[in-house]
């Protein structure tokens, strides 16, 4: 059973709770935010079917990879089952140019990389690698 919280006070623009509820609070948010999110995919998976709703989930290693700083265009061509070939031909890129994206020696133009999304099946944005900062 969970801990009630009790504002402290209130107006009729704000609430006040204790140092020791905030968190609770915070807790249970993100609790009932989980539980949104696992019914919408549970609904997604049931209209769709498992498999197919499931098909763009990556695997834990390979989660893994991105963090790590692995090329996201590399990540999910290897998800997709592609070589570096099959997937320049199928962007309408070079083999060389797709290796350089993927290795980093290139960052790959806006139009080259939004041709890799489509032919991954993705959004742009999944390809986007934001700048580490060096400090």
């Amino acid at each position: 059973m969970h801990r009630r919280i009790m504002p402290i006070s209130r107006t009729a623009d704000t609430v006040t709770l204790s140092r020791a509820d905030y968190p609770t609070l915070i807790e249970r948010l993100e609790d009932a935010e989980d539980r949104a999110t696992l019914r919408g995919a549970q609904r997604h998976e049931r209209k769709l079917g498992k498999a197919k709703a499931r098909a763009d989930h990556l695997p834990i290693a390979l989660v893994e990879r991105l963090i790590g700083g692995e090329s996201p265009v590399r990540v999910w061509r290897l998800h997709r089952g592609l070589g570096a070939r099959a997937l320049a031909a199928r962007a309408g890129l070079s083999a060389t140019y797709l290796s350089e994206i993927e290795t980093g020696k290139k960052p790959g133009s806006l139009a080259a990389m939004a041709r890799l999304a489509q032919a991954l099946g993705r959004p742009l944005e999944d390809f986007v690698v934001p700048k580490r900062n060096e400090n």
